[in-house]
Order: C-alpha cells, then sequence, then structure tokens
C-alpha cells in the first residue's frame, strides 16, 4: 500500500501543472494567491505553539475508530504526541486549507474528522464570523481537541462526538446551504460517495467541498473519479494530498492537477 502511494505521488508529481500552466483564469488565480500563498501569516503562531504543546503530551489516551482506521499504527490506546506526530495535518497542508477557507468567507463550515482539533482551529480563525461544526467519532480524541480550542480562545466552533452517519445528515437537513464542507475521515469509497451525494442538495454556485486523502486506497481513487464525474460539479483541482470540488454555474467542466 505505502509502495502503491509513493508511485501515485511520483505520477502525480510529472503530471501536475503550476500556475503558469493553468488556462483557467479562476484556477490560475486560486493557485498565484492562495494555494501558493507561503508567506507567514500571525494567525499561524499560536495554532502551531498549540500543536507543539500536543507533540510533548505523552499522555495516553484510547482512539475508539470508526472509520478505515490508520495505515500507521492501529493500538486503540496511544500517546497525544503519536497522534499529533502520525494523525495530524502538517502545516503546510493545514494552512493551505486555512487559506482555502478565507478566501472562500463561508458563513458556515462543516469538518468530518476532528482529530486533536489543529485544522478545526485553522477554519475557525479563516472567518471568525462563520460557525464551524467539526464531528469527530472518538470521545477522547474529541476531549483532547476541546481543551485546544478553549487553550485558544476559539468560541466559533460547535464540536459533536458521534458517527458521522448519524450526525452529518442531521448537520445538513438544519443547514440552509453549505458554503465549505471538509471532509477528513472514514476513508472508504462508500463512505465518501455518501457524505458527497448528502451534500449535493443543499450546495450551491460558490461552495467548496475538499476531499482528504483522495489517494489513500484503490477506493478513494475510485471515490474520486466519481465525484469529478458528477454532472453538478465544474471544477476540480487535485493537489494530491487533498481533492477541491466547485460547482461554478456557466464553466465548462475541466480537471487540473496542480503541484504542491
Amino acid at each position: 500500500m505505502v509502495f502503491q502511494f509513493a508511485i501515485d505521488y511520483l505520477k502525480h508529481r510529472l503530471t501536475a501543472n503550476s500556475r503558469h500552466g493553468t488556462h483557467s483564469p479562476f484556477v490560475y488565480k486560486l493557485t498565484d494567491e492562495v494555494i501558493y500563498d507561503f508567506s507567514n501569516k500571525k494567525v499561524y503562531d499560536d495554532i502551531e505553539a498549540q500543536r507543539k504543546k500536543l507533540l510533548n503530551d505523552h499522555k495516553l489516551i484510547t482512539v475508539t475508530d470508526l472509520g478505515a482506521g490508520s495505515h500507521l499504527n492501529k493500538n486503540r490506546t496511544k500517546k497525544v504526541s503519536q497522534i499529533a506526530k502520525n494523525a495530524l495535518k502538517a502545516p503546510r497542508l493545514a494552512q493551505l486549507i486555512y487559506r482555502l477557507a478565507a478566501n472562500q468567507h463561508p458563513s458556515n463550515m462543516i469538518e468530518l474528522g476532528t482529530c486533536l482539533g489543529i485544522t478545526s482551529a485553522y477554519l475557525a480563525k479563516a472567518q471568525s464570523t462563520a460557525k464551524v461544526l467539526t464531528i469527530e467519532g472518538c470521545p477522547e480524541t474529541a476531549a483532547v481537541a476541546s481543551q485546544n480550542f478553549t487553550d485558544l480562545s476559539l468560541i466559533n466552533i460547535d464540536l459533536q462526538i458521534g458517527n458521522f452517519n448519524d450526525l452529518l445528515p442531521e448537520a445538513i437537513t438544519n443547514s440552509e446551504k453549505l458554503d465549505f464542507v471538509y471532509v477528513d475521515g472514514n476513508h472508504t469509497k462508500a463512505a465518501t460517495l455518501n457524505y458527497f451525494n448528502w451534500c449535493l442538495p443543499k450546495i450551491h454556485e460558490n461552495s467548496l467541498l475538499i476531499f482528504d486523502d483522495i489517494y489513500w486506497s484503490e477506493g478513494m481513487k475510485e471515490a474520486w473519479e466519481e465525484i469529478k464525474n458528477h454532472p453538478e460539479v465544474t471544477i476540480t483541482i487535485d493537489l494530491f494530498w487533498i481533492g477541491l470540488v466547485y460547482f461554478k454555474k456557466g464553466q465548462a467542466k475541466e480537471h487540473f492537477k496542480i503541484k504542491f
């Protein structure tokens, strides 16, 4: 599995473009101003300081895994530091998700897979007036995330604990529209396609769906292809680590691979 992942990564690097190989004005602007904005931002400092605390937290917690599990470690009892090292999004990727959210100006955000709450914190900081609903299946992991939100004085996060299959449909039903959805959990083909299809009735022209780990497995690669080919999807951007899905009306259907 690790070998196939490395091959997929190499193929992506060989076939992906930079912004200069992108002929769509929308995607060029997004790549130039958001994806490739590697400047340091003051907002990053507090969250990365919190990450550092987690990397040095050797407390043991019991992990409840309701999804596809981890390629790295399937032990149920883990140190917080171990989870922080293996499961948190790296700063470069978490900060990209922050920039994508900030650029989107959403009034609401949904995150599936809170983990220890670092990416949730970036979402909350990206749009302080937006409500961030984040869903986590593991109560003890969620407890650590909740403490991180308190430490960072984040008041616009609603952390819910439970099964995505129960909580996501309820959240969608209670939402007038979906502006920004980040799916980072239960990395199976069937689950990923369910989440996508459940969101469709509430998406609009300015919605952004982000799918994590689109090369995680053969099933995830198949799910990504199905999402790309859905008639309501107009633009997708494959960054290897994540896939961006847009629904912009009046635009020709185009799929992009961008080096990141």
